[in-house]
């Protein structure tokens, strides 16, 4: 019997890679987890309380397009948050986590013929199969410190953007922390429209930042009076507000986006469990709980640039919660870090696509500032003081 050859080249996934590099050597000191994108932050306490009050609710089918009152909480939060009115039956979508709609995407909107996805180098890894489940080539465009950690689409050829069907963009940046400006989505836009692709908007660091609100893609579009099905964006709980294990995602964009979307759901989708969805919609109802959680972003940050600002080449994220640190070999300093302190990293290359230094991920580490602000503040002094002593 065989199998099928469509994603037997992948390359191994970058937490089996890490551990494969470091668990056969001794940590160096007690462990320090700076490696996933996991928010250890306290949920708001009242999250449980509304599941059990709504726990009934498992014993039916949750609607594939979710429940009226999380589409309501969700379109209220775009109008609050990005002055955006959207249409809670016809424009938005909610997902069981923003991967199933990120991966699906390409599926329900990328059209026959168009045989090209582009996407940032470093990228989320779950565009890259989302191309290739439409027999669509990922066409990887670097965002590098030369372009502002952001890629620069408008280089890419025009054979290559005349064959595209779909532009992935993350801001805030993961990993770099990069926020794509107004100007920046004013340009895309201009190029969507010339070339007729669509605009895949990952959003979900959208609510951890310094001090302004990273500037969406809907609100650009609705300034510019963009085609309302040029764009669709993403946006979750995990990272706003602390629950990655709820689930809880949407999709906002055109009525036929969302219809598309929801045509393919109604066949392969997983809608969250009603109890789940009652707790979303309060969640997204409520700004409190954000504000406390970006406070103590605000402060790691901070943190970070009194340990590691004289550091050559550091530069401070402008949201979201990773540090994306210049090393030589990120593989090295990572296997170094470990072997030194116990503190886990994740080399950059493990992010991005290429071979040695082509791999725009190869002299840097991923560090992310998840954990409690003691322990964050050891494992900052000991990648100082391992990596960066001399």
């Amino acid at each position: 019997m065989t199998f099928p050859e469509r994603f037997s080249n992948l390359p191994a996934y970058a937490f089996p890679r890490l551990r494969a590099l470091l668990d056969h050597h001794e940590p160096g000191g007690d462990i320090v987890h700076m490696t996933i994108g996991e928010p250890k932050h306290a949920f708001p306490p009242w999250v449980t309380d509304v599941i059990t009050e709504h726990a009934a609710g498992f014993n039916r089918y949750p609607p594939n397009e979710g429940a009226p009152e999380l589409r309501a909480a969700i379109a209220e939060w775009l109008k609050r948050r990005y002055n955006v009115s959207y249409d809670p039956g016809t424009q938005i979508l909610p997902l069981n986590g923003t991967r199933e709609g990120l991966y699906n995407i390409c599926m329900a909107l990328v059209p026959e013929g168009r045989d090209v996805v582009l996407m940032p180098n470093p990228f989320y890894q779950v565009y890259m199969l989302s191309a290739m489940s439409v027999g669509a080539q990922p066409v990887f465009v670097p965002a590098t410190a030369e372009t502002g950690h952001l890629p620069d689409f408008a280089a890419v050829d025009e054979a290559t953007l005349a064959r595209c069907g779909g532009v992935y963009i993350c801001s805030p940046a993961n990993p770099q922390g990069a926020v794509a400006s107004r100007d920046y989505w004013a340009k895309l836009f201009d190029l969507a429209e010339r070339f007729d692709f669509r605009i895949f908007a990952d959003e979900c660091y959208s609510e951890i930042y310094r001090d302004t609100p990273p500037p969406g893609a809907l609100q650009v579009a609705h300034e510019m009076g963009a085609d309302p099905e040029r764009v669709v964006a993403f946006h979750s709980l995990s990272k706003r507000s602390n629950l990655p294990g709820l689930r809880s995602g949407f999709i906002a964009g055109g009525p036929a986006c969302i219809r598309e979307a929801l045509q393919l759901r109604t066949y392969a989708g997983a809608p969250l469990p009603l109890p789940l969805q009652m707790a979303a919609a309060r969640v997204w109802s409520d700004e409190t709980h954000v504000e406390e959680n970006r406070a103590l972003y605000r402060a790691k940050y901070e943190l970070a640039d009194r340990v590691l600002g004289n550091v050559p080449g550091y530069a401070a994220p402008e949201a979201g919660f990773f540090l994306w640190l210049p090393v030589p070999d990120g593989e090295a300093a990572a296997l170094k870090l470990w072997q030194a302190s116990g503190v886990r990293v994740l080399p950059g290359a493990y992010l991005a696509q290429g071979h040695g230094a082509e791999n725009p991920g190869h002299d840097y580490i991923r560090v992310a500032l998840v954990a409690s602000y003691e322990e964050t503040e050891r494992g900052l002094k000991a990648i100082r003081d391992v990596l960066y002593a001399d």
